[in-house]
């Protein structure tokens, strides 16, 4: 992988520098990496990313956000994740909400799917109902538990999941860097 995350520069195959290189596809010629020598061809596809609206039904039904403790500043976001090979979309938020926080997810339902190309992801996100002692992963810092009608949604990312599953319980949402649209 290069040194910003985002493809490889060199053949996985054949160690010969990746290209951009045009070729037809379905849709026509398009210009991907690809190799002059064996004709690999890095197809950058967004990774699917697990995300989590945790409502915390045996604390009132308030929303538990969490800071991961790789971020600077007092962020806190919803609690997310990636898939493994061989789970279902909901068997991974699942395994995610109780390895990042112990909680038992009683019950899911599907916010939304989200694009979020500043990081080549596609979000997955649900409402996960749960409940239990919370413990925290040391992935994660800190958490707080807010009442819907008090959190506050970011322009990014998760927080547009956030703003749906609000709009979905008729809560306009608020949002911490003026007003986003969607």
């Amino acid at each position: 992988m290069d040194a910003a995350g985002d493809g490889f520069r060199y053949c996985p195959r054949c160690a010969t520098a990746l290209q951009p290189l045009a070729a037809d596809e379905d849709g026509g010629p398009r210009t991907r990496l690809r190799c002059p020598a064996c004709a690999f061809t890095h197809w950058n596809n967004p990774t699917p990313v697990l995300a989590a609206v945790i409502e915390c039904v045996d604390r009132g039904g308030r929303l538990l956000l969490a800071r991961n403790a790789a971020w600077k500043g007092r962020m806190f976001g919803l609690v997310t994740g990636f898939m493994e090979a061989g789970e279902s979309p909901e068997q991974g938020i699942r395994r995610e909400v109780g390895e990042e926080t112990a909680l038992e997810v009683d019950a899911l339902s599907l916010i939304g799917v989200y694009d979020f190309q500043r990081l080549n992801q596609v979000i997955i996100a649900y409402h996960a109902a749960a409940r239990g002692e919370i413990r925290l992963s040391p992935e994660l810092a800190e958490f707080r538990l807010f009442e819907p009608a008090e959190v506050r949604c970011w322009p990014a990312g998760t927080g547009f999941a956030l703003a749906d599953w609000l709009r979905g319980r008729g809560i306009e949402p608020r949002w911490l860097e003026g007003e986003a649209r969607r």
